[in-house]
């Protein structure tokens, strides 16, 4: 297959391209910043149509599959600044490419457009899955960065969904954090205050992680594009959430640190500011199941954290 991931130098986009690359696709990477890897990485602004183009207008050849998953960090403070550029990165880039594959350029068959699990509510009391799952945004008491980060998820879906394209299925992944043992990836930032001794409960502690080991995540982005029944949002997501003290708890077990002491949530507040990060990351309550997936027959390879926490570590330990 011939695969295009725009914005496939992050940490999923580098776990995807190296999948696909290494089971014999061609992989092309549109990104604003290149770097030198073992597939081709084009320049693109994902703002403007440009040189860019024409690595998509391949007639004899075209796209398989286009996996979008542009935009900028979130792990950054929500000032002004920033604030319009996570929403910009992503509503825009997800345009240009319905205006691009609207315009004559051959559309893939399958485009596969990020999106955030973070766009469901605060959860305590229940699951949410893509049936019955309540979308978030204005719930009293939610601090406006929480409101900020939904309002990008409806936005880009919005978006995303806003063109038919004929030949083209679509599906938006409300994808949960990516759990894989690459450098800056959201595991390592996790182990690394772990072993600072910050390995007790964030906050209440009863807030709800979401998570998805790298292994399930590139499993089912295999199994959406061989299950041509899917088409809207899937949630890629274990199914198996659970509260942020047992999380940590079973990340400490893995690492084999007895102890963790615990951040009240005034000290998280202190520590992302000075960290340049938001609080939400941690103090939201994700808690997100696949019904979609699970509905199709998809077995997940690391259902339960401590079995994926345990995996990943020792993962870790041989990579670095």
């Amino acid at each position: 297959m011939n695969i295009l991931i725009p914005g496939g130098t992050g940490q999923v986009g580098r776990i995807l391209a190296r999948h696909f690359h290494s089971q014999g696709h061609a992989v092309t990477v549109l990104s604003r910043y290149p770097q030198v890897a073992p597939w081709p990485i084009v320049t693109w602004d994902a703002v403007n149509a440009g040189d860019w183009i024409s690595c998509l207008d391949r007639w004899v050849d075209p796209y398989d599959i286009c996996i979008n998953l542009t935009g900028r960090s979130v792990n950054c403070r929500y000032h002004s600044k920033n604030r319009h550029e996570i929403f910009d990165s992503r509503i825009q880039s997800t345009r240009l490419l319905n205006e691009v594959f609207s315009s004559g350029i051959r559309p893939p068959r399958l485009w596969i457009n990020a999106s955030t699990a973070t766009i469901y509510r605060h959860s305590l009391d229940r699951p949410m899955d893509e049936a019955t799952g309540e979308l978030g945004g204005n719930e009293p008491g939610a601090p406006d960065t929480w409101n900020f980060s939904i309002s990008v998820a409806k936005g880009w879906e919005e978006e995303f969904f806003s063109l038919n394209l004929p030949n083209t299925r679509k599906i938006a992944i409300r994808s949960a954090m990516t759990f894989s043992p690459d450098s800056g990836g959201v595991f390592d930032v996790f182990s690394k205050l772990l072993r600072l001794g910050l390995g007790g409960a964030q906050g209440p502690g009863t807030q709800f992680v979401s998570w998805i080991h790298d292994a399930d995540f590139i499993h089912a982005i295999d199994f959406l594009i061989s299950h041509e029944e899917f088409t809207g949002v899937v949630n890629l997501a274990s199914p198996n959430p659970l509260p942020n003290r047992d999380f940590l708890r079973a990340l400490r077990a893995a690492w084999l640190v007895p102890i963790g002491l615990p951040t009240p949530t005034w000290l998280l507040e202190i520590g992302a500011f000075l960290l340049r990060t938001e609080s939400e990351l941690v103090l939201k309550s994700r808690r997100v199941i696949p019904t979609r997936l699970l509905d199709a027959g998809f077995d997940f390879l690391f259902p339960d954290w401590p079995e994926a926490a345990r995996d990943l570590v020792a993962r870790y330990r041989h990579t670095t």
